[in-house]
């Protein structure tokens, strides 16, 4: 480990300027930080990108190919290939039958409307398959070239391996930046929103960081909830906020597959039954996987977790394997105090004014901290 470039606590990293709460404006939208210190938030933790843990430490990326991607690569393609095809001529004969043309009139006009669409709707089908499989392929590579994030709560420190570095970086706990982002952007279809949550430090004058993109804001925090409860021994069993939908059944492989599209059907047909949703919750939840191609994501989910298993993954650096080791209880790392008093002021604080933005939560529990110089605080913003 002595030739990695690494720091460690005789190391100190950069002091972050910010800290919880701070929110920092850019062009496309404001940055919300979390950390440090990593305070709770009281967002139910949930995180898909956590794709190992023990009692030791846990992976943060990496992970595990899912059904979902395949569902919205194949079936996104297929969607655009039926609305055309068919969708038009349907809209085209409906439209001669309002207009108060024969039967056989517009019967003519589907039949024309179809034959005009069909080149269209096929090579739109292959031109946006295309562009999913080179998205697919781009991640597939990451899944054996990537090595994930790792959080090491027996030691309080955190392990990041940045692109094209040979030796890992560690960083303490305590320092670590974390951020939320919301944004938008204008097309010519009007406003999109998009979330995000990140992780990093500086280094070298350098921001050393991890983003990912979230379906939102609200996600995005329960993202780093996930990851802080399990740092500060709040969560130890993560399968509910990896599998939030229980679609794993005791016995099942860890990964998804057919058998959570068996057990998602079982699921539905027992909350029928139940009158917890109804016939067009149903009807809607089949025509879903119907148009992303039934079964096939999850055979094909089956297929790469097997051939990944036959590649390999990226082999850890032997400093990072030595770091992962478990250590005697009496050496574990401890939490700092200001820590601990700011945690505990967070949580009376959101007990006390559940529907109080967390960036108001964290600047009232900083106000009377001897180091904290006084910021105006936003409102409504998480």
């Amino acid at each position: 480990m002595n030739n990695s470039k690494s720091i460690s606590p005789q190391q100190p990293v950069e002091t972050s300027p910010k800290k919880s709460g701070d929110i920092e404006l850019c062009l496309a939208g404001r940055q919300t930080y979390l950390a440090p210190l990593p305070l709770p938030t009281a967002a139910d933790p949930c995180c898909p990108y956590i794709s190992d843990h023990n009692d030791i430490y846990l992976d943060f990326g990496g992970g595990e190919p899912n059904v979902f991607s395949y569902q919205i690569n194949l079936g996104g393609p297929f969607t655009f290939l039926c609305l055309i095809a068919f969708g038009i001529p349907l809209i085209a004969g409906l439209g001669f039958v309002f207009l108060g043309s024969g039967f056989e009139d517009a019967w003519y006009a589907v039949i024309d409307s179809f034959f005009a669409a069909l080149p269209i709707a096929i090579s739109g089908w292959l031109g946006s398959s295309a562009l999913c499989f080179a998205i697919w392929l781009h991640h597939h590579k990451l899944f054996t070239q990537v090595i994930p994030t790792r959080f090491n709560r027996q030691r309080r420190e955190v392990c990041f391996m940045p692109d094209g570095a040979t030796q890992p970086l560690f960083v303490p706990w305590e320092s670590l930046s974390a951020w939320v982002v919301q944004g938008q952007s204008a097309t010519q279809y009007g406003i999109t929103r998009h979330y995000g949550m990140g992780m990093g430090f500086m280094h070298e004058g350098e921001l050393v960081s991890v983003e990912f993109q979230c379906g939102a804001l609200q996600l995005a925090i329960a993202n780093w909830e996930a990851v802080r409860g399990y740092m500060e021994y709040e969560l130890n069993d993560l399968h509910a906020i990896q599998d939030p939908l229980e679609l794993q059944a005791p016995g099942d492989p860890p990964h998804e597959g057919l058998h959570t599209f068996r057990n998602a059907r079982a699921s539905l047909h027992r909350r029928i039954r139940e009158k917890e949703v109804g016939w067009i919750y149903g009807f809607f939840w089949y025509v879903y996987h119907v148009m992303t191609l039934w079964t096939l994501p999850n055979h094909l989910v089956e297929w790469e977790i097997k051939r990944i298993a036959k590649v390999g993954r990226k082999v850890l650096p032997e400093a990072m394997r030595e770091w992962s080791e478990p250590l005697p209880p009496e050496q574990w790392a401890k939490p700092s105090a200001e820590l601990l008093r700011l945690s505990a002021k967070v949580k009376a604080l959101i007990k006390r004014s559940p529907r109080k933005s967390i960036t108001e939560v964290f600047a009232e529990a900083y106000r009377n901290e001897p180091s904290h110089k006084k910021a105006p605080v936003k409102r409504g913003l998480i």
